[in-house]
């Protein structure tokens, strides 16, 4: 019979200091992982297991979704259609590139920076995806066509590259100083966010009158602001581990919930959106320019181009530090 030995695990004093994850002690895969035994560790419980399916199984939902929708709509002739279908394939590349991430993490101090570099892009490239459809889709009525909705994009696009830059750079000192890598972290993932959701937050809990477009989106707005505060919270607290360091290694940390609420939180966007492209869509085509190629293909191509450039340019300085930053971290 066929037998398949798997990696011994590690607990956390038998790995460098920079595959530590906060109050999680032991399910570490060995530092120097070969590719084969990353995609075997997917099938074995490890303490990050749990981070690659939670990522990985919704790819195919939001795939499912995305096809669904292209059935239906004509893409080629309807420009109305295409910020929804950016959006879309932004919902289907974040959490695939994130359990890729996590996969490979484990090859070598370098390969894991460069592989959560890939991480923090896409999670950029998401937010530009959500702003993209949030100018086409979500503005109310009184804003539609004002200064703001105009340059919504391009500072989207803006946001989003600074959002990777910062991201990537908040790698370097998280051993030397590790609250001020957190910090960085945070803001880099809060700044697209929270200037994304302005004409959310502004329909939901500012606007009042007839032009506000309160409609039967509304609860499912209000469905995926509460997972993305949920998220964050648990992104920047590690609770419950920090609570009973040990207990949820394999099982129930803050990054295993980190992902199940962001998947929880990005459905609810996408039906919302859904629903106001629907109900929003005669009036809209009056009121509204149609979207161009430059505010949708074109803003995600400038987007990748200077995310690519940063993770090169990043992955690059790996290499430029002293021998002593990576022997702390390798050996």
């Amino acid at each position: 019979m066929l037998s398949v030995k798997l990696p011994k695990l590690l607990n956390i004093n038998q790995v460098p200091k920079v595959f530590h994850e906060e109050s999680i002690m032991s399910g570490y895969r060995h530092p120097r992982s070969t590719a084969y035994d990353c995609i075997f560790s997917v099938f074995q419980m490890t303490n990050e297991t749990l981070n690659i399916w939670t990522h990985f199984l919704p790819t195919w939902y939001f795939l499912w979704k995305l096809f669904a929708l292209l059935y239906r709509m004509d893409f080629w002739n309807e420009a109305y259609t295409w910020p929804i279908t950016v959006y879309m394939l932004s919902c289907c590349i974040y959490p695939f590139t994130s359990s890729c991430a996590h996969t490979f993490s484990s090859m070598s101090t370098r390969a894991r920076h460069i592989c959560f570099f890939f991480d923090y892009a896409v999670v950029s490239l998401y937010s530009l995806g959500s702003a993209i459809a949030y100018s086409s889709y979500i503005f109310p009525d009184r804003w539609v066509n004002s200064t703001f909705h105009n340059y919504f994009v391009p500072i989207a696009v803006f946001n989003a590259i600074i959002s990777t830059a910062l991201s990537c750079y908040s790698r370097f000192p998280e051993i030397e100083r590790p609250k001020l890598s957190k910090a960085v972290r945070i803001v880099a993932f809060a700044l697209p966010y929270l200037f994304d959701s302005i004409p959310v937050f502004f329909r939901l809990f500012i606007c009042s009158g007839e032009d506000c477009t309160h409609n039967e989106s509304i609860p499912d707005h209000y469905k995926h602001v509460t997972f993305a505060f949920l998220t964050g919270f648990l992104f920047a607290t590690h609770l419950p581990e920090r609570l009973a360091p040990g207990c949820f290694d394999y099982i129930g940390h803050s990054h295993q919930l980190f992902h199940i609420g962001a998947i929880i939180g990005t459905h609810f966007q996408m039906e919302a959106l859904i629903i106001d492209m629907n109900l929003r869509r005669d009036w809209l085509l009056v009121n509204s320019p149609l979207p161009s190629l430059s505010n949708t293909v074109g803003a995600v191509g400038v987007c990748l181009i200077f995310s690519l450039l940063i993770i090169l340019i990043f992955s690059l300085a790996l290499y430029w530090k002293p021998d002593d930053f990576n022997k702390e971290k390798e050996t």
